[in-house]
């Protein structure tokens, strides 16, 4: 009975040692992380007026560094105090063999619930921003 018992314990600490030291498939690192840059605006179409309440989409058209950047988000930027939007794009940080970027187009929605004339700035340059302006009735 005691043999019994002891090869049982043996059983038990050896299939718990076996399942602790398995190794963890789930810590493999998962590629590398993108690069996040700021692509530059060449051009804003879309409607120039519109009513209150309504979604207005406007097309944004943008050339990055490369051909292998994605668009990513619009995020806020400023060019001497003046506030505005950039388009952020993120860039494999593996070598890309598309090096001539073409321009690629991205979808901005605008809806206002009070009447006014807005304006859109893009950022296209350190210097510059493209403008489009929106009248809300």
């Amino acid at each position: 009975m005691k043999n019994f018992k002891f090869k049982s314990v043996f059983v038990v600490l050896f299939l718990a040692t076996v399942l602790i030291s398995c190794s963890n498939d789930d810590d493999k690192p998962s590629g590398p992380n993108p690069v996040v840059k700021v692509a530059s605006v060449t051009e804003i179409t879309g409607p120039a007026t519109g009513k209150i309440n309504e979604e207005l989409s406007y097309d944004i058209t943008f050339v990055a560094d490369n051909a292998c950047a994605e668009f990513s988000k619009f995020s806020e930027t400023y060019i001497n105090d003046v506030k505005g939007l950039q388009v952020e794009v993120k860039d494999p940080s593996e070598v890309c063999t598309l090096q001539v970027p073409n321009p690629k187009k991205t979808v901005y929605k605008f809806k206002s619930a009070v009447k006014g004339t807005f304006e859109f700035k893009f950022k296209k340059s350190d210097k510059e921003f493209v403008t489009k302006k929106v009248v809300i009735e």
